[in-house]
């Protein structure tokens, strides 16, 4: 016994100060082992409990599930059984949209042919037409080829300077010949001192007449136009500047002749191109030449002065026939008068027939009254014109009435009765 308690008082781990025997060790050993003999206890317990619970949970779900079984069941078969309708349904509808996409095709069909033959008529005639369209291209493209040639040829008279002085007074003539009575004008006249100016006009009132003179500078401003750098540029301008600039001092000097021509020349440049570039880029030259009496002036312009002077020579022949056209109108008024004196004249008969049209409306409306009279039986005492020249009276009678009608009647009396 002594030898145990000496075992167990035996120290087994020191800790510190602490010291731990065997006994020490055992009895926690012990205690250790009731403690987890309690708790696998409690543990088995509860384990026990969850299955208890568990097994009335899966109990109830087991119903439960059984429950939804038989609803799920009873939903099947209402499914099948409006499945069946439906394929019912859909089985009919599925024969008309069959006879519907068979109709719908026949008719698209014959659409289609029909469109077809549209179509194919169409193309027909849009080929037709595009065969007189290629003729007719074909006869533009000859005529394109031949206005070529014009151009061609235009180009050679153009590129010579006496053809294209003459081109230039070809134009000039053409302008004036369209805008002025013949004998208003004469080309190629000769002035006193010698000169024959392209064209004279001969204004009215013995005023002098207006002298036009073609000129055509086309190759300086070709050669303006064919300069690439600024050099040749400057040089072609001082080219095209000094052509311009004898040209006015050739008018101004040979057509300008005191009291036999026009204190004002023009110089015709049948071209508008030519005549913009005088304007917009050699402002000097123009200004030079209005100091020179000159005018340069474009096809158009010619055209406009051409209008206006024949504006001017209208104005004189009608100044000139003043007493022609005085005379014709004062028979003119003699002849308004006769006319106004025949319509009053008119005017008097006419208010005649307006006062017999007048006084026939009123006999009218008193054979009107009369005829309703008649025909109401309200005639007064007295006599009556009877509608027979006066021949016949109606005496006032007493109203008598027809025995077969039983109407009212009146008795009238002839002459001679």
């Amino acid at each position: 016994m002594n030898d145990l308690s000496t075992i167990f008082s035996e120290p087994v781990v020191r800790l510190g100060a602490s010291t731990i025997t065997l006994g020490h060790a055992l009895a926690f050993g012990a205690l250790l082992f009731l403690g987890l003999f309690v708790a696998l206890v409690v543990a088995l317990w509860r384990s026990a409990k969850a299955r208890a619970v568990a097994a009335a949970e899966a109990a109830d779900h087991a119903r439960d599930a059984e429950t939804r079984m038989a609803g799920i069941l009873q939903s099947q078969a209402e499914m099948q059984g409006r499945m069946g309708a439906i394929a019912e349904v859909f089985g009919a509808r599925q024969a008309e949209l069959t006879q519907s996409i068979g109709q719908r095709l026949d008719a698209m069909t014959g659409r289609i042919g029909q469109t077809m033959t549209e179509q194919t008529k169409s193309t027909h005639e849009s080929l037709a037409k595009l065969q007189e369209r290629l003729a007719v291209i074909d006869t533009a493209q000859g005529n394109i080829q031949s206005l070529a040639g014009q151009v061609v040829q235009l180009q050679a008279i153009l590129s010579n300077k006496q053809t294209r002085g003459a081109f230039g007074q070809s134009r000039m003539e053409a302008i004036v010949a369209d805008g002025l009575p013949h004998g208003a004008y004469e080309f190629q006249a000769t002035l006193s001192n010698g000169s024959r100016p392209d064209c004279l006009v001969k204004m009215p009132n013995g005023a002098p007449s207006l002298a036009i003179d073609a000129k055509f500078p086309l190759e300086a401003w070709n050669a303006i136009r064919a300069a690439d750098g600024t050099d040749l540029q400057k040089v072609a301008a001082q080219a095209f500047r000094r052509d311009i600039e004898v040209h006015v001092r050739d008018i101004s000097e040979k057509y300008l002749l005191q009291g036999e021509t026009q204190d004002t020349a023009f110089m015709f440049v049948p071209s508008e191109s030519v005549f913009a570039e005088i304007h917009e880029n050699f402002e000097a030259v123009v200004q030079k030449a209005h100091r020179a009496r000159v005018i340069i002036v474009s096809p158009s312009l010619l055209m406009l002065s051409i209008q206006v002077i024949q504006a001017i020579l209208r104005d004189a022949r009608m100044r000139e026939q003043a007493h022609l056209i005085q005379g014709e109108v004062i028979r003119l008024m003699e002849d308004v008068q006769r006319v106004d004196e025949r319509v009053r004249k008119l005017q008097g008969h006419f208010g005649q027939s307006a006062k017999d049209i007048e006084d026939i409306l009123v006999s009218t409306s008193k054979v009107t009254k009369r005829g309703q009279k008649i025909e109401a039986l309200e005639f007064g005492e007295g006599e009556a014109d009877v509608p027979h020249g006066g021949a016949g009276k109606v005496e006032a009678a007493p109203r008598v009435a027809d025995s077969k009608t039983g109407q009212l009647r009146l008795r009238v009396v002839e002459d001679g009765e």
